[in-house]
């Protein structure tokens, strides 16, 4: 069961949802993410714990960063998160937006396997 929603940080997810999404989570939703297309379904801007993550999907307990500019100098804050996460059990994975903009079919390909991956390790 998914016990780590924040539901205190509801209203500043939604606003990342409608306001502030950048150019590459617009398009690996839209590619690859929104209405099942990878046969899991995921959310956007989900908070949890203390944190909003880009995207979710709570089957396979996979969680997607999409990295910008902003996480340029903030190495230390994206390590401590990612560790926090997984200490809750959750799959970090990351991308450069660089990557989700110019190399959508390798990203396509990695996940298409990290869900594979997850949805076997589910099944033992």
């Amino acid at each position: 069961m998914y016990n780590h929603y924040n539901h205190t940080l509801k209203e500043n997810a939604r606003e990342l949802r409608t306001q502030s999404v950048s150019m590459a989570e617009k398009r690996i939703w839209k590619s690859l993410l929104s209405r099942n297309k990878m046969g899991v379904k995921f959310k956007r801007q989900r908070p949890i714990y203390n944190f909003i993550v880009d995207f979710f999907c709570q089957e396979i307990k996979l969680i997607i960063e999409i990295d910008g500019s902003s996480h340029l100098n903030n190495s230390k804050y994206d390590k401590f998160r990612q560790d926090k996460l997984e200490s809750l059990g959750y799959n970090v994975v990351r991308f450069g937006e660089g990557e989700v903009i110019n190399c959508l079919d390798d990203i396509h390909q990695q996940l298409t396997h990290i869900i594979y991956c997850l949805k076997e390790g589910n099944k033992r």
